[in-house]
């Protein structure tokens, strides 16, 4: 079941959040080593309806997932699929390592389309960084396409993808 995130959620949240940070050194990949995000990351997500897990008696994913205007994606180099409409953005999908493989962040991905859907939203973006391969597969393969570069508020460099919904 995916649901929004409540505050006693952060703890389990940041568990997976973790594992990612240490997925990432482990594989020489530059994200999340800076201590971002962090509870209070989370906490302002919640805060704000952002945050939701992926619940199976026990929290086993976690994204952000928001119908917004992202200001780092204001400036691109490349060129995003869709201007001046409405997009959602997703930031922080995580599965928990135990069930990497199971098809968990298609199923959060699975909801986010449904909920842009829902709302007349036609487009979902998301960034990553240029050697998180796994997640470039993971959006190649359900139809994002790479956009172009951004630059993050923090000045850190990410590939930008961006997914027309099919209705």
């Amino acid at each position: 079941m995916i649901r929004n995130s409540n505050i006693n959620d952060i703890e389990n949240i940041m568990t997976l959040i973790h594992q990612a940070q240490a997925y990432f050194k482990d594989n020489h990949i530059d994200q999340w080593q800076d201590g971002y995000p962090d509870k209070l990351q989370i906490q302002e997500d919640i805060k704000r309806n952002n945050s939701y897990v992926l619940d199976d008696n026990k929290i086993i994913g976690t994204m952000y997932f928001a119908i917004e205007n992202d200001e780092n994606y204001a400036s691109i180099n490349g060129q995003w699929l869709t201007y001046n409409q409405p997009y959602a953005v997703i930031h922080r999908i995580v599965v928990d390592n135990n069930y990497k493989g199971h098809g968990l962040a298609g199923q959060l991905l699975s909801f986010a389309v449904e909920e842009c859907l829902k709302q007349g939203i036609n487009s979902i973006r998301i960034d990553t960084h240029q050697d998180n391969l796994s997640m470039q597969r993971f959006l190649t393969k359900n139809g994002f396409i790479l956009c172009g570069d951004i630059t993050l508020k923090s000045g850190d460099p990410r590939i930008a993808f961006e997914k027309i919904l099919n209705k």
